[in-house]
């Protein structure tokens, strides 16, 4: 075995020449994939793919792929992001279209820009969540969120591998409306149905779908009939108006609640 010299790595890799930034989706059933699961598919994605993805020195090599705030596993979403770094310089679309292609319907490569500072992390602190209601009254649902916005803090408490862990709910959220979806008698699925749209900051731990629910029901006793489906909508940097920028480049499209 050769020897390492002083100040080389052990087992060096081609070096990290372009670093690509991609927004993803995880929809359907495959909002029920844990993290874990859901970068072993985006490695194995990277492996069938052929994208020349860089990786670490030494004697176990990973690809060089940073992920950053994984939604919970249960919820859906449409603004998931990971940052890849390659070995050769690829323009992004040819990038998003090689995973897309060998990636699982649900997990779906929408966008993908060349990185550029700041950190991936630094565009990012809040997120813009929708959580559809069935079997709840859009009338009862605007009270137990008028009541929520109105205390200064609201803590709930989160059961973790840990121990429970008190979660301040009203300090995450930002702003939230109320909007309804009414499916004709008759048809399937048809009765009451409030959909909430909300802004949350990312705190640590960061506040979830399911710490606002309880937030509404020791603020209000609202409880759900049925498992509510959750689905983050957008994620970005809070300006003072709401809005939050898209985190993979200035100038894109921006969303408010």
């Amino acid at each position: 075995m050769a020897r390492v010299r002083p100040g080389e790595a052990a087992n060096p890799a081609p070096p990290t020449v372009q670093r690509i930034r991609v927004r993803f989706a995880k929809r359907g059933r495959l909002r029920f994939l844990s993290h874990r699961d859901v970068a072993r598919s985006v490695e194995r994605a990277v492996r069938r793919s052929g994208v020349p993805v860089s990786h670490s020195h030494g004697f176990s090599p990973h690809p060089r792929i940073s992920w950053n705030g994984a939604a919970p596993t249960g919820t859906a979403s449409e603004a998931e992001y990971f940052e890849i770094g390659l070995t050769r310089e690829m323009e992004p679309e040819l990038v998003r279209s090689a995973l897309d292609a060998v990636l699982p319907d649900g997990l779906d490569i929408l966008d993908a820009v060349i990185a550029a500072p700041p950190a991936l992390a630094e565009r990012i602190d809040a997120s813009l969540w929708e959580i559809v209601l069935d079997g709840v009254e859009p009338a009862a649902l605007e009270a137990a969120i008028a009541a929520l916005l109105a205390e200064d803090t609201l803590v709930v408490d989160r059961l973790m591998p840990s121990g429970t862990r008190q979660i301040d709910v009203r300090a995450a959220v930002v702003s939230a409306r109320v909007s309804a979806r009414v499916t004709p008698h008759g048809a399937a699925g048809a009765g009451d149905c409030a959909i909430l749209t909300a802004v949350v900051r990312q705190t640590t731990p960061a506040v979830r779908p399911d710490d606002v629910l309880g937030a509404l029901d020791v603020v209000a006793g609202l409880k759900p009939p049925v498992p509510a489906k959750a689905t983050r909508m957008a994620q970005g940097l809070l300006d003072d108006s709401g809005r939050l920028a898209d985190p993979l480049g200035p100038g894109r499209v921006t969303t408010r609640a």
